[in-house]
């Protein structure tokens, strides 16, 4: 091998080496963020169970915190902390529930969830639940005695109940 022939040999081997060695470094960067944020991820599915262990032994299900049904999670980036419920970024929009509560107080005939579901996309443009979100959160509400469902041969139909004639699980179970 000539001197040149081995020159340029070493050369090559130097800059491949320096060019691991940059991959390399980057790929550490990006495991160590990729840690960070499972470690973020940790302490929030801890925060989930510990709260769900709190509500665990509640006979009544209006204790329970609700989950607007009709909005998709927010994207996060890997290293962005998740916001604590008591500081959000952005005002909150009201829950499905309450906004159909809210509709079916205007009314004193029972409504079907596709009126219902019209009258919310006319009145709260920003809002665009599926049927089925609509019928879904009248149902859970049906369950938690806040409304009360009327069958009348194949058509279903949505009233509000008063809240001082709700009842609870343990009196409807009697």
């Amino acid at each position: 091998m000539t001197k040149q022939a081995a020159e340029s040999l070493r050369a090559r081997y130097v800059e491949q080496a320096a060019s691991d060695l940059q991959k390399n470094l980057r790929q550490q960067h990006e495991l160590a963020e990729r840690f960070k944020a499972l470690k973020e991820e940790e302490a929030l599915l801890g925060d989930i169970l510990s709260l769900a262990e709190r509500f665990e032994g509640s006979a009544d299900p209006s204790d329970l915190p609700e989950q607007a049904q009709d909005e998709p999670a927010l994207p996060r980036t890997p290293t962005e902390r998740p916001v604590a419920a008591a500081e959000p970024k952005k005002p909150r929009q009201p829950l499905l529930g309450d906004l159909l509560s809210e509709l079916l107080s205007a009314h004193q005939e029972p409504r079907p969830a596709k009126e219902l579901r019209e009258e919310l996309l006319e009145r709260y443009p920003d809002r665009s639940p599926t049927p089925q979100v609509v019928r879904n959160t009248l149902e859970g509400l049906v369950a938690k005695g806040r409304l009360r469902r009327h069958k009348h041969q194949r058509s279903v139909t949505y009233t509000l109940v008063e809240p001082g004639k709700r009842q609870s699980r343990a009196t409807k179970a009697r």
